[in-house]
């Protein structure tokens, strides 16, 4: 089964196909690869992260955990908030969530998206891609990783500060 979706206005590609779950990047952020499971029932795209702290002036530190079972790989971040919004996941009850932006690396192409963060220790996926990041993008449910399994640019970072440029 495929689905399609408009295209993206920020999208240099309007026919990248994906699967269902995909690798992906957060190159602003140091972030090279990361699991991400494709979600066209979920309206924003979610990233899991601990240590989550509002700073002054408008601000969120957080740390990208990119591994599910070696917590101690992860991504130091500092970034502006965009918005802070509600948001009913599948549990059903709404939860408060900060929203950041920053680029997605995603097969050859790059877009800005809008992230909301949250503990999702407890899933299999550190992120969720939803449908305001997948515009112009044909999602092939019925495949996984069509661009490909390569783990070799993983970030098997130490602890590390990345500050994202305010605008």
């Amino acid at each position: 089964m495929l689905m399609t979706m408009a295209p993206h206005p920020h999208s240099n590609s309007t026919s990248l196909q994906i699967g269902w779950c995909e690798y992906v990047g957060l190159p602003k952020w140091g972030v090279n690869q990361l699991r991400a499971k494709i979600d066209t029932g979920a309206r924003s795209s979610a990233l899991h992260v601990a240590n989550l702290k509002k700073l002054t002036r408008n601000r969120v530190a957080f740390d990208v955990v990119l591994h599910r079972d070696l917590h101690e790989r992860c991504v130091h971040v500092v970034a502006p908030v965009v918005r802070r919004a509600s948001v009913r996941p599948t549990t059903g009850k709404a939860q408060r969530r900060y929203f950041v932006k920053t680029t997605l690396h995603l097969g050859d192409t790059e877009r800005e998206i809008e992230i909301s963060l949250i503990d999702r220790g407890e899933m299999r996926f550190r992120m969720i891609l939803g449908r305001t990041a997948l515009h112009g993008i044909i999602v092939n449910v019925s495949q996984r990783y069509a661009l490909g399994r390569e783990k070799k640019n993983l970030q098997l970072a130490k602890k590390k500060t990345t500050k994202a440029k305010p605008k």
